[in-house]
């Protein structure tokens, strides 16, 4: 069966007890890991015909500590975790697909190292459209949480997938952006399915499991260990055909998804910023290494569109979000304001050089420009204007 069958709608089929208890077994067998355990389905074809063959048949493809730890019989653990993920796919929308079977996403095995197993609450189907993420900073500013969410949604509305990892920040906007669109939201999480992390995202996660899909590589139970959210950043470019970087640090996660997606043959978008902003570095050092440079969503359709990994040309829909009704005039006062402010972080020593009056005229402009959602106040005791795509 092809992917485009489930593009057509036909759902993913479930793993028959049996074989969810020995793909389980697989995947927690010491010493086999998301490239060993590839070339030995490759080889044997099947978790149960590599667990029935004997030792010499498996010493020709592990050395001898995987092959002693394979013929080891399930452990009590092991067992109790497969009743468990039993009873869990008990409920509504709960799916899990194996590397291989009909349904798991073909771009994703593609990679040198894919999930074994996929835990999903939600739409299983929506794996096989066409798909672009976007991550960023946890700690984003709000004009990059803005630029997150008006991405997304344009191009969710456009008929793209956006992939996220349900954090803070950037990806909380991303996966608001594009839960207003027809190409709906895909969460990547470092957590068994079961968990949401962080709690915060609680509610959002709730309507991505509604309207889309969480997918995670470990199984129930799983709790929000450090290391396995670097780890889970592979599924998140692997889903998608693209990736677009929105605001980064010079040393953030985002970079390394960006690289992942750079190594796996994907597109990687950046978005630019101020010189003088932190989060704009890491966006910048892309683009150096060779990101194509965005600054609207048609600039990431029109690559997508000539992507061979985009699967099909996204439909042309209009980029514009629904009609709002228009903001209150913007006073003369504010108006020189924000010239002044421009696009680049500014400290209220030199706001106060360029618009004149006395501190406590700037505090109280400022502050108002900020309860308005205009600018906002970034760490240091700077500000910066806000920009809404």
């Amino acid at each position: 069966m092809q992917d485009t069958d489930f593009i057509q709608g036909k759902p993913c089929p479930s793993l028959p007890p049996q074989q969810l208890a020995a793909w389980m077994r697989l995947e927690r067998t010491h010493g086999v890991g998301p490239r060993t355990a590839p070339a030995l389905l490759a080889a044997f074809g099947s978790p149960e015909a590599i667990f029935a063959a004997g030792h010499d048949a498996l010493a020709a493809h592990l050395n001898p500590a995987q092959a002693r730890a394979i013929l080891q019989p399930a452990s009590a653990d092991t067992q109790r975790l497969v009743e468990a993920t039993l009873r869990w796919l008990e409920q509504p929308g709960h799916t899990v697909l194996a590397l291989g079977q009909p349904g798991y996403p073909h771009l994703l095995a593609a990679i040198p190292d894919p999930p074994l197993l996929l835990y999903i609450k939600g739409c299983p189907e929506l794996l096989a459209c066409p798909a672009l993420a976007i991550v960023g900073s946890r700690n984003a500013s709000t004009q990059g949480k803005a630029n997150a969410q008006a991405f997304a949604e344009a191009l969710s509305r456009a008929g793209l997938a956006i992939v996220s990892g349900l954090a803070l920040g950037v990806d909380a906007a991303a996966h608001e952006g594009a839960l207003k669109g027809a190409g709906g939201t895909v969460a990547v999480i470092g957590t068994g399915p079961d968990l949401v992390y962080p709690a915060r995202n609680r509610a959002l996660a709730e309507r991505i499991a509604a309207a889309g899909c969480i997918v995670s590589e470990y199984p129930v139970g799983t709790p929000p260990l450090p290391g396995n959210f670097p780890k889970r950043n592979r599924i998140i470019s692997g889903l998608a055909a693209g990736v677009l970087v929105v605001e980064a640090a010079a040393q953030s996660g985002s970079l390394i998804t960006a690289r992942q997606a750079a190594e796996q043959g994907r597109e990687v978008f950046a978005i630019p910023g101020s010189i003088h902003a932190a989060l704009s570095k890491g966006c910048h050092l892309l683009i150096r290494e060779g990101a194509k440079l965005v600054d609207g969503a048609a600039d990431v359709l029109e690559a997508m569109a000539w992507s061979p990994l985009a699967g099909r040309r996204p439909p042309q829909q209009s980029l514009l979000p629904p009609q709002v009704a228009p903001a209150a005039a913007a006073s003369a006062d504010d108006d020189s304001l924000l010239a002044a402010l421009g696009h680049d972080p500014v400290d209220p020593d030199t706001l106060l050089t360029l618009v004149g009056g006395t501190p406590g005229e700037l505090s109280t402009r400022l502050l108002l420009l900020e309860l308005a959602g205009t600018i906002e106040r970034l760490p240091g005791g700077q500000f910066q204007r806000i920009v809404r795509t």
